[in-house]
Order: C-alpha cells, then sequence, then structure tokens
C-alpha cells in the first residue's frame, strides 16, 4: 500500500473513531473495543495484577485509559515509552436540574467545558452524550443523536453583528431541544432513553457526566483532497495515533529487548487536568508502578526504570492562519500536511527541551516523516499541555508535538490528511525505540 493510501486509510479510520467517540467515556469505550479486537488484556483496578508481566494490556478509570505492551524480556529497570494523549475537548456540559425553558421552548442547562470557540457551535445540529450512573453504581453509556441547536439571533434583530459578536455564556448558550412546558418534561428521561441495549429508568439516575457534541460527519474535502474537518481533532487526533500505532507494534512482534510501550490517554486536560483521571491525578503513576510491582522492581529499580524512560506528549498544535498571519511566530509558521508539530515554548508551557528535540528529529528521520517547529509569537501566549504535567510528576524526560489544526477548539477542526498518519507512524517507532 502507498503511503497516501495509508494515509488515506488512516483519516477514515480517524473519522470513524471520533464519530464513535462523542465523550470522553465513549472514547474510552471505542479504544477499549478495539484494544479487545486486538487481543489485549483488560485488568481490573480493584484486582491483583500479578499475572500481568509480558504481554499486552488495558486499564479504564473513568474517561482515562492506559494501554501497554510489556516485551518477553522486560526487566525491573525496563524503561517505558509513553505516548500520552487526552480524550476530552471543549465543550458544555449539562447542569443539574438540566431541563429548562420559556416562551414555549424547552431547553437544555448546560455549562460551559474548556475554552470552546463559542460562535462555532451556533445553529448546529448538536446531540448530548456521555455517561449516567445509577444509584446502584452501575454506568450507562448514552448518546442522543441529533437534538440541540443553539440559534443564532436574525440578523434583522441586530443589525451591528458583523461589526462584533459578543456572547453571554449565561444568557446565549443555552441549547434549545423541543418545544413545550419545562415543568412537564424530562431531559434526563430522554437521556435514559437513548442507552443503547439497556432498559434504564430515570428515576434512578444519581449522577450524570453529559457533554454536548457535534453531529455532523467527518469530511475529506480541497482541491486535492488534502483537508480532513471533524469535531474533537483536538485531541481524539492523537489518541487515535498512539492507539493505532500501539496496536500496530503488538502485531508486529515488539523487540524482546525494547521499552514498554505505553499509550496514556488522560481526562480532563482542557480543564486543568487536576482528577483522578486526568494528567495531574495518579493514574499513570498508579499503572507504571503496578507494572514495575509485577516485573519485580523494588523501589530504588523503579526510579531506574523511569529514569530510562521517556514520554511524548501529543496534543493538537496551530498551524499558520492565512488571514491572520501576524499572530504567528514570523520565522515559524506551520502548515498543514507538512508534518507533525515539535512544540517549543522557553517558559515550559511544553515540556520540550534539546534533549527531547533531538529524540524527536532522529525519530522523524528514521521513519522519513518530515515535521515542523512551532513556537509562539511573543506577544500571543501560548496554551498548555499535559507534558509539563508528566514531566514534573514522575519526572520522566518529556517531549512536546501534535497534529497542526486550524480552527482549534471550534465545534469542527481542520487538519491535512497527512499529518495524523505521520503522527501515528513516527509513534510507532518510537514504541520500539530505546530512549
Amino acid at each position: 500500500m502507498s503511503s497516501q493510501s495509508r494515509a488515506s486509510a488512516h483519516i477514515q479510520d480517524l473519522g470513524a473513531y471520533v464519530t464513535a467517540s462523542p465523550s470522553s467515556f465513549h472514547a474510552v469505550h471505542e479504544a477499549a473495543r478495539r484494544l479487545n479486537e486486538a487481543g489485549f488484556t483488560a485488568l481490573d483496578e480493584l484486582q491483583p495484577w500479578d499475572g500481568a508481566g509480558a504481554g499486552k494490556f488495558y486499564m479504564v478509570r473513568d474517561g482515562a485509559l492506559i494501554a501497554w505492551v510489556t516485551p518477553e524480556a522486560a526487566g525491573p529497570t525496563t524503561g517505558f515509552n509513553i505516548l500520552g494523549a487526552h480524550t476530552d475537548s471543549p465543550s458544555f456540559k449539562l447542569k443539574p436540574k438540566p431541563t429548562t425553558g420559556k416562551f414555549g421552548w424547552l431547553q437544555a442547562g448546560v455549562e460551559v467545558y474548556g475554552g470552546p470557540l463559542l460562535n462555532s457551535w451556533l445553529d448546529r445540529e448538536l446531540q448530548l452524550a456521555g455517561r449516567l450512573v445509577m444509584r446502584d453504581g452501575t454506568q450507562h453509556l448514552t448518546a442522543t443523536g441529533p437534538l440541540l441547536r443553539f440559534p443564532q439571533l436574525a440578523i434583522h434583530l441586530d443589525r451591528a453583528v458583523n461589526e462584533g459578536l459578543a456572547l453571554d455564556k449565561q444568557q446565549h448558550m443555552n441549547p434549545v431541544y423541543g418545544q413545550g412546558d419545562p415543568a412537564g418534561e424530562d431531559l434526563l428521561g430522554l437521556l435514559a432513553d437513548r442507552v443503547a441495549g439497556a432498559d434504564v429508568d430515570a428515576a434512578q439516575i444519581g449522577g450524570y457526566d453529559v457533554v454536548i457534541a457535534d453531529t455532523q460527519a467527518p469530511a475529506v474535502f480541497g482541491a486535492k483532497g488534502e483537508f480532513f474537518a471533524s469535531g474533537r481533532l483536538d485531541n481524539l487526533s492523537a489518541t487515535h495515533a498512539g492507539l493505532t500505532a500501539l496496536i500496530d507494534h503488538a502485531n508486529a512482534a515488539p523487540p524482546a529487548g525494547g521499552p514498554i510501550a505505553v499509550l496514556a490517554a488522560f481526562d480532563h486536560e482542557e480543564i486543568g487536568s487536576a482528577s483522578r483521571s486526568g494528567a495531574s491525578g495518579p493514574v499513570l503513576e498508579d499503572v507504571l508502578v503496578r507494572i514495575s510491582d509485577g516485573l519485580g522492581a523494588s523501589a530504588s529499580q523503579r526510579r531506574q526504570a523511569f529514569a530510562a524512560s521517556f514520554c511524548v506528549s501529543a496534543d493538537a498544535g496551530h498551524a499558520v492562519h492565512p488571514n491572520y498571519a501576524e499572530r504567528h511566530d514570523p520565522a515559524n509558521r506551520p502548515v498543514l500536511n507538512g508534518g507533525p508539530l515539535l512544540k517549543i515554548n522557553a517558559n515550559q508551557r511544553y515540556a520540550t527541551d534539546a534533549a527531547g528535540a533531538a529524540l524527536w528529529a532522529r525519530l522523524c528521520t528514521d521513519a522519513g516523516i518530515p515535521y515542523q517547529e512551532f513556537v509562539s509569537n511573543n506577544v500571543m501566549p501560548c496554551g498548555s499541555t499535559i507534558g509539563p504535567l508528566t514531566a514534573t510528576r514522575l519526572g520522566i524526560r518529556t517531549v512536546d508535538v501534535g497534529v497542526p489544526l486550524l480552527s482549534m477548539h471550534s465545534a469542527r477542526e481542520l487538519c491535512g490528511v497527512e499529518d495524523p498518519h505521520r503522527l501515528a507512524t513516527v509513534t510507532a517507532l518510537f514504541f520500539r525505540t530505546p530512549s
């Protein structure tokens, strides 16, 4: 298969993964389904992992998933090569008492999650998706399909709208989902009805983590079919790249003396990662410690293993915008389909240092993949990623990379069709290469 054909197949599969993943919980569920098909073994945190030596495994904690492949010759000081990504995306989260409305409209009460580009969510057919947790502790995934819309005010009622649109997060970002009297409706009942394969009693719902997601199908377009548009590319593009690379790595008979390859897909990156399933929490360390314990490591040997480890923090980055070139660094202007980004920040908002840059350059060269450097304009402070968090928490060397996007944090983002496959290709080589 040619490189172009592989990139095309990868982008179609990315589209399928994004479509199946309207929430972080769905993203983990779909990843687990694919890992099961590839012969990975699911491990339960509540059970001993004594038998989890060489092999391929994964565990799930809420909206996060850690998967790994341990080679036959792994020992107490074997290092971990980790691809870190995240499963959540900027959106809106359902509030308590979510059934609202007035003037005959039914509306959903939602809270802004992360930093979505608000205007991009207007006048789209949207869905609610996430998990319902019953009073007895059982959990169900739910996804409504097209249900809601943030209707924009007509230009006839706001003649100055094209000179500046100001959206109040409380007043204006209340989506409509039907007509009727809110007092006689129950949005939770609708969510319970949309659970596939189960009869769920809405009265028994004890809690829920439900977000809004765009329902428009991903699409390849452009003069030469060079562009790919989809929701949630930040950061399902990297989660999918790591997932496909880990499965390919497992299928390709990992070298017996190689590193332990790990995919760490965290939740809650868009709101700071401070949760039990986020990168600031203990989930990755918990898993790495248990893997080391299974290999007979002492505390000192575990620290040796961490010192021999490397983390590639993969999160989307910015391509140069043709209409706003002045917002970018004048000497570093990445383009779509120019290769994945090496993300650099002097203030360690990205964790890349010279050693990480050298490793990334070597991996890309060996894989025959081009890459681009990204650094912010000095008056445009950059965001951050899970990279500095992982480096700080575990002391593991870390480099920040990612797929270049336009319209980051929009309801529908844009990347090149070549770059996600290139990221997966380099990641597969990284999983096999002692750092």
